[in-house]
């Protein structure tokens, strides 16, 4: 008879019910905190019950965070963040992984990010230390910062964007999103704004201009 084994007052029984396996690793050993275990289990729940079975089967996430929404009716957000090598076979299902997980956590915007790692700037001058190897360019700030922006949008992609100076020497980052996504994610503008700046510090706004040609 298949089926997972449960112990019960001492008493060994069969059931056929699946076993939930944990669809979290946190790095270094560390405890995940109660919205990640609801998130972790959410994600299990749907490997058990639904379409995504076998795409989810080697995938897991690494970390989630609850944010607010600014000027959205107290709108909130859950960030969950995976491994950079799983984040393509995520994407490949994430339309419909988004729409099912949002259902479980009361239309929440859910969004997902590759947890990515940021190296200092090498020291100069007589305090520089020799470095073992040349710090890639994928670990910079800036390509940090604009894979974050990649991953948030999708499956919109970014196809420009301007920065504009206000008066009072705020600059606020204008990104122009392809058109053709816009009716995918243009109700979710003003969380990729909020989820941006509680990434990086900075303000963006996005815009869908026609294409020129």
């Amino acid at each position: 008879m298949s089926g997972s084994l449960v112990v019960w007052y001492g008493v060994y029984r069969k059931t056929n019910m699946p076993e939930k396996v944990a669809k979290i690793v946190k790095p270094e050993g560390k405890v995940p905190d109660e919205l990640e275990n609801q998130v972790s289990n959410a994600i299990a729940d749907l490997e058990n019950n639904s379409d995504f079975k076998a795409e989810l089967r080697e995938l897991f996430i690494v970390g989630a965070k609850e944010i607010d929404v600014p000027n959205s009716n107290n709108k909130k957000s859950i960030i969950i963040y995976v491994p950079v090598p799983q984040l393509r076979l995520f994407q490949k299902i994430q339309l419909g992984l988004v729409r099912e997980l949002e259902k479980k956590f009361s239309g929440k915007h859910i969004v997902f990010i590759a947890r990515r790692r940021i190296l200092p700037k090498p020291k100069r001058g007589k305090n520089r230390k020799p470095q073992k190897q040349k710090r890639p360019r994928s670990r910079t700030l800036t390509a940090v910062h604009d894979a974050m922006l990649a991953d948030l949008v999708f499956p919109a992609e970014v196809v420009g964007r301007r920065i504009r100076v206000k008066l009072d020497g705020k600059r606020i980052i204008k990104v122009h999103l392809d058109k053709t996504q816009q009716t995918n994610v243009e109700h979710k503008v003003d969380t990729f704004s909020a989820v941006y700046k509680h990434l990086t510090g900075k303000d963006v706004a996005f815009e869908f201009p026609e294409p020129l040609f």
